[in-house]
């Protein structure tokens, strides 16, 4: 039996929730760095919704509109009358003449319409999206679709026609920093500035990417810049910067020896090649002489993309740049 003092112990459990959808906003009126389609959205609860299209890069708060939307029309009917599918699992003609047709035939409950949300539509073969189609024409009465896309122009020009098309931008600097307090915050995290730069930095105007990144992070006692360096096995900028600013300067045995550090730790070679793309934007140098380096960076990158061995083609590259001087 226990006794009442081992009862009354509090027992820490790690949370082990996915950021990603624990601070995920509810609302639409949570939403960061979206104002203007925020407001459209907001119109078209009270008007009655069209056929939606969302457009932008990851990580930038389509499928997160999408849900919000759907919370705020259905409330606790909406697994009832919204359904959410990844076109990039189920690409084929199939899931539109089953799945979506057999939710699409059904009548909403406590509500004028259903949503049907596709995430990544822009997988969609053209045969499924011409299906696609003529399942958007004939529900039109009862059932709404979203698509999510991170091309537009990958959507069939008759499917954009009968969509009001939204285009996401990148959240800002700002924008995106201030959402990462508030979640350190919440989580009681002791992080830094520079700790929080790297993040976005990383992350590539990716929030999903950048929150995945904070709680990789969190286990830290406190998160710096080299703490999410090392937990990200990422490229530092400061080292890709010093090993181009050698090459450049003819000392290629040094250059390379930064490159063979970076590779020893586990960084991978793609990723120092897109740093290396970052960074050639930052060096002392004129406009005339950064084309020049612009251009072998994406013919070296090519080459790596085509099976070209990471460490080879990177080695090539500095060598490159040292017969530049």
């Amino acid at each position: 039996m226990m006794n009442n003092d081992a009862e009354s112990d509090e027992i820490s459990v790690p949370d082990y929730n996915l950021w990603t959808e624990k601070f995920r906003p509810k609302n639409l009126s949570e939403i960061v760095g979206q104002p203007i389609i925020v407001a459209r959205l907001q119109a078209f609860i009270l008007k009655g919704l069209p056929h939606m299209l969302f457009a932008g890069p990851p990580g930038c708060g389509k499928t997160t509109a999408a849900l919000a939307l759907a919370h705020e029309l259905y409330g606790n009917n909406r697994h009832a009358n919204f359904l959410e599918l990844n076109a990039s699992d189920e690409r084929g003609i199939d899931v539109v003449r089953h799945k979506i047709k057999d939710f699409a035939r059904t009548r909403p409950i406590a509500a004028d319409y259903k949503i049907i949300c596709l995430d990544e539509a822009d997988s969609l073969t053209n045969d499924a999206q011409h299906a696609l189609r003529r399942t958007m024409e004939r529900y039109s009465e009862s059932t709404r679709f979203i698509l999510i896309a991170n091309y537009s122009s990958k959507i069939i020009e008759p499917i954009q026609s009968r969509c009001a098309v939204f285009r996401f931008k990148q959240l800002t600097e700002a924008n995106s920093i201030d959402f990462l307090r508030r979640i350190a915050a919440a989580e009681k995290l002791d992080i830094d500035e520079d700790a929080l730069n790297a993040i976005l930095h990383l992350s590539d105007g990716d929030m999903r990417r950048a929150v995945n990144i904070l709680q990789s992070a969190a286990t830290a006692p406190k998160i710096t810049e080299k703490t999410i360096y090392d937990m990200a096995a990422a490229a530092h900028p400061q080292l890709v910067n010093s090993m181009l600013v050698q090459a450049l300067s003819g000392l290629f045995p040094a250059a390379r020896e930064l490159l063979s550090q970076m590779l020893r730790d586990g960084i991978a070679g793609e990723d120092v090649m897109k740093e290396i793309g970052k960074q050639v934007h930052l060096l002392n140098l004129t406009d005339a002489q950064k084309v020049p380096l612009i251009e072998k960076v994406g013919e070296y990158e090519f080459r790596i993309a085509c099976g070209g061995t990471p460490q080879i083609q990177i080695e090539a590259f500095l060598a490159q740049l040292s017969l530049l001087k």
